[in-house]
This record gives C-alpha cells, structure tokens and sequence, in this order.
C-alpha cells in the first residue's frame, strides 16, 4: 500500500542546509545519516558506489563529503560538512562505481558498509529537496524515508511473528503508523518495517529480539531535514 505524500514546507523552499543543492547535498548527508542509523553505529569501512548525477557531477556539488558527513552524524545544516573528509576518525571511505542500469534513479547511492560485527548493503536515492528513499538493505526491497521513528526486524516468514511484534510495542505504549513486510520468498527469511508515532526505546527492542525466530531487530530514530 502506498501512502498518500503530502506537501510539507519543504517542498516550497527547501531544508535548512549547508549547499550548494538540497538533492546532492542535504539529501546526500540524510541519506549517510540514515546508511549509518541502519547500520547502528559508525561504520569502520565505508565503500561508496555513485551513480548517475551523483557520480557525473557530485564532486562539484559536494556529494561525497555530504555521504560521509551523513555517516558521521551530521545534520544538513552542520557547519563541518565541508570538511568532513578531515573528520573521519580512522573510518576507512573508498569510492566507486557500482554500475546500475539506467532503471535507477539519477541521484542513487549504494553503501557498503562494516563494523566491528557487520556488514550490511543499502542502495538509496535523494529525491530532491531534501528528500530521501532506501530501498534497499542487503536482498530486501525496502521502502525507508526517515520521516518516521522506524523499527526493523529481520526474521523467519512464519505466522506470529507480526502479532509478538505488535504485542511488545503496545505493552510500551508505542503507536504503529505505517507497517510493512518485505519477504524474498514465503517461509524464508523477511525483513519488516514497522514506522511508528514514538522512539522505540532499547529494552522494547530487546524484548523483541530475543522472541522466537526473530534473527536482527534495529531502531532508526527520524532522520532530520
């Protein structure tokens, strides 16, 4: 089911930022803040594949510092953006061409990112004007903007699953605004994207984990414009 979009101030005049552009720049910083969220904490390796406009005209734009600030924490409007590369704290970036076909958004990123006990894979897009989309973590198709507090779980496809979910978050109270189940094939595994009207705080996410058959659950808090 898709939701209905509406128009926000934003899409008048665009998010608070450091520019030059709200699509190569500010979403660009979203969309690492997200990258980074997702996969819990800073990664120790980034490798960054750019396509489209993102590779073509990026640099100018200052697209690749944008990602890596957005990795690092920073908000569009942070003043350190500029210098994000000085910042890195021994986090390793690399960049590269992850060669998508011409189906893919103009403005697409693909992270490949490590931590001490990761690895993940996330492609995203920035959608203009700050606005951004992940749709796509490790083989799940995804459908991520970071306007909402967001609970994913990976798990066993299995009945029950979303009912113990549920069954935790309304024990803290924790309205579901948007809910959705994205699976590969039936009775494997599947990720689910569960969008909610509060943070999700860690002893619910514990609960959570630790109910049968529920392999990876993680909060992402919003992602500000």
């Amino acid at each position: 089911m898709k939701r209905d979009l509406e128009l926000s101030v934003f899409d008048i005049i665009g998010p608070v930022m450091i520019g030059p552009s709200s699509s190569h720049t500010a979403g660009a910083v979203r969309l690492g803040n997200l990258a980074r969220c997702i996969l819990g904490k800073k990664p120790l390796q980034a490798r960054i594949g750019l396509h489209g406009s993102f590779r073509d005209t990026g640099k100018g734009h200052g697209t690749d510092k944008a990602l890596v600030a957005g990795l690092l924490g920073f908000h569009p409007d942070d003043k350190r953006i500029p210098n994000a590369f000085d910042l890195t704290d021994g986090m390793e970036v690399e960049f590269f061409d992850p060669e998508l076909d011409k189906t893919a958004h103009p403005n697409t990123v693909v992270f490949n990112l490590t931590s001490e006990s990761e690895k993940i894979v996330l492609k995203g897009a920035s959608l203009g004007g700050g606005a951004i989309i992940v749709d796509r973590i490790d083989d799940f198709p995804v459908e991520i903007t970071g306007e909402y507090p967001s609970l994913l779980t990976v798990h066993k496809d299995r009945p029950g699953i979303i009912q113990a979910v549920s069954k935790v978050l309304a024990s803290y109270s924790i309205n579901i605004a948007f809910m959705k189940v994205f699976r590969i094939s039936k009775g494997k595994r599947a990720l689910m994207l569960i969008e909610t009207d509060q943070c999700v705080p860690s002893v619910a996410q514990e609960e959570i984990l630790v109910q049968k058959d529920i392999e990876w659950v993680r909060f992402v808090d919003k992602i500000s414009l």
